[in-house]
Order: C-alpha cells, then structure tokens, then sequence
C-alpha cells in the first residue's frame, strides 16, 4: 500500500473524509459602498476581481475566494458582516438539511449567476454559515 492510500484509509477510519463539506470556498464581506470596497481590495489584495457585478465582486485570492457583497455595516449588522461560505455539491440540499438541524434561516438559496448558487443560515447561537456551489472556482 502506497502513502496516499494510507493517508486516505486512516482518514476514512477518522471520519474526517465523510463529511457533506467540501472544505471554506468564500470569505463574503458586507459592504455599505462597493465601488470604493472593490477598488481598496483591489489595492490591498493587488489583484483586480475575477468577477464584477452590481450585487457581487469576487476576487481569487490564492485558491480561495473573498467576495464583497453590498449591504448594511452598521454596529447592529457586525455580526453578518463577514460570511464565511462552505462548499458544497447542493445546496438546496445541504440548506434544508441545516434547517432541519436547528439553523434558522438566514440567506435562502439563490442563483447569483453563472451557475453559482449560495445560501446561508444561522447557527442557534446567531452565527451566520454560508453555503456555496459554484461549478467554476478551483483551488490553486
């Protein structure tokens, strides 16, 4: 037996490979202006975003994804702020799994172009947990 599939049959034994989650694809960060968000990431990151609409800017930051989203940043919003979105192969699936484990929702699935689908919920304590499908993004 070669390393790899050890590795892979410890893991499976560990259960740390049965998991619905494909791993943190997206940083979404709420924005009150994202125009002026879009350009001082862009600064920041020194890349331009990889996708650039009026209701999302995408920028692919080493293999993962930070997205600015326009939205309320007031003191009350804080805590929605920033969303952090899992991957998985459906969300629908994945979003209604989730309500049935206590989340409430938050964000319901939604289409935001290119195949791309997200949702969010939040855990019983007020935490937002974000889901994505998105057919295009690949780790670097």
């Amino acid at each position: 037996m070669d390393f790899l599939s050890g590795y892979i049959n410890i893991c499976k034994a560990l259960g740390t490979m049965n998991t619905t989650y494909l791993g943190l694809r997206t940083a979404g960060i709420k924005v009150s202006d994202l125009n002026a968000a879009k350009e001082w990431y862009s600064k920041v990151l020194g890349i331009a975003p990889y996708f650039d609409e009026p209701f999302y800017v995408g920028f692919n930051v080493a293999g993962y994804e930070l997205g600015l989203q326009p939205g309320k940043t007031d003191r009350d919003d804080i805590a929605t702020g920033i969303v952090a979105y899992w991957g998985v192969n459906d969300v629908d699936a994945t979003y209604a799994e989730l309500l049935v484990k206590g989340a409430s929702a938050f964000e319901k699935p939604m289409d935001v172009g290119d195949g791309i689908i997200v949702a969010a919920v939040k855990d019983p304590w007020g935490n937002p947990f974000g889901i994505i499908y998105n057919p295009h993004f690949k780790l670097a």
